[in-house]
C-alpha cells in the first residue's frame, strides 16, 4: 500500500463519512481538497498529505498519518490521522459559538392556535 489509497476509501475508512458515496459527493461538490487541491475520489492518498473536510456539520484540517481502506473501530481510525492546530483551535471556537448562540426556532411550537391566530390578526398581522 506504499502508493497509497483511493481518497474515498480512506474518507470512509477514517470515519469522516458514513458512506463511500457520502465521501464521493462531498468530493466531487469541492468540499474535500488534498493540499490545497480539488481531486477526484480516486486520487490516491499519500501519508503526509493534508486534507481539508468539510462534511456538513464540521471542518477539519487533517494530515494523513496513516492508510486504510478498510473500515475499523474509532480508536483504530482516529490512528489515521492527525489534526492540525488551527483546526482544533477553529473547532473548538465553533463549538463556544453554538453553546452560547441562541437558535431562533426554540421559541417555535408549531402551528399557531386559533387563539394565537386571533391575537396576530388583532395586532395588526395579516
Amino acid at each position: 500500500m506504499s502508493e497509497g489509497v483511493r481518497l474515498d476509501k480512506w474518507l470512509w475508512a477514517a470515519r469522516f463519512f458514513k458512506t463511500r458515496s457520502l465521501a464521493i459527493a462531498a468530493i466531487d461538490s469541492g468540499k474535500v481538497t488534498v493540499n490545497g487541491d480539488k481531486v477526484k475520489p480516486a486520487r490516491n492518498v499519500r501519508i503526509g498529505d493534508t486534507l481539508e473536510i468539510d462534511n456538513g456539520s464540521d471542518a477539519w484540517e487533517v494530515d494523513v498519518m496513516g492508510l486504510s481502506d478498510v473500515r475499523a473501530a474509532a480508536p483504530i481510525a482516529r490512528n489515521l490521522y492527525e489534526e492540525t492546530d488551527v483546526s482544533v483551535a477553529r473547532r473548538i471556537a465553533l463549538a463556544e459559538h453554538r453553546r452560547l448562540y441562541r437558535e431562533p426556532s426554540d421559541d417555535f411550537k408549531g402551528r399557531p392556535t386559533k387563539r394565537d391566530r386571533r391575537q396576530i390578526h388583532k395586532f395588526g398581522g395579516s
